[in-house]
């Protein structure tokens, strides 16, 4: 059985958090506009846009790339997730661990070429190739 003593102190920590909580909701309702009736205006009653008229369609598409490069980072961000441990205990791992991360930083380095040379990682508008005589060169 646990005694109270033992989580006293988790026990203030819920109270301090619930005071914390309880003021910051009051603070907001006190120094909150309200706007009611022909005041508050057509705008405000819609969700999402804070009071200001929205303008277009909410629905953006965007181009594969950005997806692309969001899916590299991830990737590639595991990296840092493998490495950064590894090079805490690099002493006590010796040459095994230091040749299973060069290894690693290899397959990644070997990966990353992979989709330069595949055009992966090209952003920007693709130029056009010159018409000469009603065809596209190809050179």
């Amino acid at each position: 059985m646990v005694d109270i003593s033992e989580i006293w102190s988790l026990f203030i920590y819920a109270v301090v958090i619930g005071g914390l909580l309880a003021c910051l909701f009051g603070l907001s309702a006190m120094t909150g506009t309200r706007r009611r009736g022909a005041a508050m205006g057509r705008s405000m009653s819609l969700p999402f846009e804070s009071g200001m008229m929205p303008t277009g369609s909410a629905r953006l598409r965007l181009p594969v790339q950005y997806y692309l490069v969001a899916m590299f980072f991830v990737i590639f961000d595991v990296e840092t997730a493998f490495l950064l441990p590894w090079a805490t205990v690099v002493a006590r791992v010796g040459w095994i661990g230091y040749g299973a991360a060069v290894f690693f930083i290899a397959f990644l380095a070997a990966s990353l070429l992979y989709l330069w040379r595949a055009g992966a990682l090209e952003w920007g508008p693709q130029p056009r190739l010159p018409r000469i005589g009603g065809k596209a060169s190809v050179s």
